[in-house]
């Protein structure tokens, strides 16, 4: 049975516990409230999807874009808070899936 590498776990973990106190995708995400996306569990999900979805690893499973792939999450994130917010370059399709 094939499982997740240590490196995929450790940041899924990493991005789990600063999404939880605070403190992802900085300094995007500074001073900025996001605790609403904790209320709404479709937004939530959709953060942890674009993560999953963004996120890179090579053939032995170690985990090479992690804190691109937190900007990107933190990109929806902000764009969920702040409607006024821009994410460049636009999501593209597979980047937002639900799988």
């Amino acid at each position: 049975m094939q499982k997740l590498s240590h490196s995929f776990s450790g940041a899924l973990r990493t991005f789990s516990f600063w999404l939880a106190n605070g403190t992802v995708g900085m300094p995007l995400l500074k001073d900025i409230d996001y605790t609403c996306i904790f209320e709404e569990p479709s937004a939530l999900e959709r953060a942890y999807a674009i993560f999953a979805n963004v996120i890179a690893m090579d053939e032995k499973g170690t985990v090479l874009n992690a804190k691109y792939a937190e900007k990107r999450a933190a990109q929806f994130i902000r764009n969920y808070v702040d409607s006024s917010y821009r994410v460049e370059p636009e999501f593209e399709d597979w980047e937002i899936s639900l799988y």
